[in-house]
């Protein structure tokens, strides 16, 4: 399916018309038309959720519209593949595709990502299994973030990073 750009869309985006989670997602964190500061703009035109590294941020309501529909697409996604049809803890996807879920997860809350010379959430890889950690540059934003990750289905705990005298939270995806 192309996306009028003459670019060929990603499998998912054709599938969804962009708005579902997997979205130009073609492996891990950085990968593919939908990595860090793709976004709706990105190459491709594919949705990718914002995890703070992006250079610059788009606040419109077209941007607004593609979160609002990508989180749908993936509460969908949770009871699609869930047996019992939940909703409220996150899928294979989510756990296959930590930070692109966190990050989704952060910006459909309303919380705002990071961009340069911002404060805002930043969602990055551990080397923890099944976990991802969250930085803000301020408490209230930070606990902002743990109550958007906890109310979407994620577990965050609140940890202190003793080199930086900073705090963060660590987030792994709820299984019950």
């Amino acid at each position: 399916m192309r996306d009028g750009s003459g670019g060929q869309r990603g499998d998912a985006a054709a599938r969804g018309g962009g708005a579902g989670p997997p979205a130009g997602d073609t492996g891990g964190p950085g990968g593919g038309a939908g990595g860090p500061g793709g976004g709706a703009g990105g190459p491709g035109g594919v949705f990718a959720a914002r995890t703070g590294d992006e250079p610059h941020g788009d606040d419109s309501p077209a941007r607004a519209r593609e979160v609002r529909s990508a989180w749908q697409g993936l509460i969908e996604l949770r009871r699609m593949t869930h047996p019992d049809g939940a909703t409220d803890r996150p899928c294979g996807w989510e756990r296959a595709h930590l930070v692109r879920a966190a990050a989704l997860a952060l910006e459909a809350a309303g919380c705002r990502p990071a961009t340069a010379g911002t404060g805002g959430y930043h969602v990055s890889e551990t080397p923890q299994p099944e976990a991802v950690a969250v930085r803000a540059h301020t408490t209230q934003e930070l606990r902002a973030c743990a109550t958007a990750l906890e109310d979407a289905g994620w577990q965050p705990s609140e940890h202190r990073d003793r080199r930086r005298g900073t705090h963060y939270l660590l987030a792994s995806p709820r299984r019950a």
